[in-house]
């Protein structure tokens, strides 16, 4: 008989009707979709308390693979159908799962207003510096001076950081960790789901085909060891030197405050509404 962590993906996941899965071998979005499951069942969520939605990309499949009530979106819309979902039905956990690109570049607006508006819903992002699925193109969060398919010669435009966007547009939660840091991972998602208001999730991980090949970066393995050396917890970091954190991102929890929350305003609009 399979002990209960064998078992634990079977029970959420639509393993007689959508496998297998599409990621390539070594893609760090089934440890995602594994800190996910885990997550939500520690929390003890009910299949049908959680929609989740996602937009194009690898990290599109992810909704896919399941058995949750999901939606897979438009490209960069992942924000947009969770939004109309939340305020439709506001006792639903909701998820939007995104790549860096899906998220920050096609739908970057979305992701700033989101995150101002402070929406209850739980915006996991999965990084991997590069657009995998639609053919290898540079993204917002692709280093200076890497390559990409539509950057051969090197990417002349500066990345930044979606974890500090998300907080300084106004997210309740914000937190890092990455597809070596799996427990961690499991951790904040956890957070993250049960915080009010807007959390951010980043997840970094490796996309060695795509991105990779086209810098030299090795096998799975060792993009993983990369994520591994070039990870310092939150709470070390503020103790080194700017030197010691060049090239580095932090993990863990960067924003935890407690604020209004757009789903409770518009509720009290509705009462005043029907009042007056």
């Amino acid at each position: 008989m399979p002990n209960n962590a064998t078992r634990l993906p079977h029970d959420y996941l639509r393993h007689d009707k959508k496998f297998p899965h599409v990621w390539c071998p070594g893609c760090g979005n089934g440890i995602v979709l594994g800190s996910l499951i885990r997550a939500i069942d520690n929390i003890g969520l009910e299949k049908d308390e959680i929609v989740m939605a996602s937009g194009i990309g690898c990290s599109g499949r992810l909704p896919v693979y399941v058995d949750f009530n999901t939606l897979h979106t438009t490209h960069g819309r992942a924000l947009t159908f969770a939004t109309g979902i939340k305020l439709a039905k506001p006792s639903l956990k909701v998820i939007a799962v995104m790549g860096d690109g899906d998220a920050t570049a096609i739908g970057g607006n979305h992701f700033i207003h989101a995150a101002r508006r402070n929406l209850d819903l739980t915006a996991i992002i999965i990084n991997n510096q590069i657009f995998g699925m639609t053919g290898g193109q540079y993204s917002p969060t692709t280093p200076y001076g890497c390559k990409a398919s539509t950057a051969l010669y090197g990417n002349i435009e500066h990345a930044f950081s979606i974890a500090e966007l998300a907080v300084t547009a106004g997210a309740s939660y914000v937190a890092r960790s990455s597809v070596f840091h799996a427990k961690l991972l499991d951790k904040i998602i956890a957070q993250g789901i049960q915080r009010r208001g807007f959390s951010v999730i980043v997840a970094m991980s490796n996309c060695h085909v795509q991105y990779g090949r086209r810098n030299q970066m090795g096998s799975p393995v060792i993009m993983m060891e990369w994520l591994r050396d070039h990870a310092v917890r939150i709470e070390k970091a503020g103790d080194l030197p700017a030197k010691d954190l060049q090239d580095k991102f932090t993990i863990g929890v960067l924003a935890d405050v407690d604020k209004p929350d757009y789903i409770e305003e518009y509720q009290k609009i509705r009462e005043r509404a029907k009042e007056g």
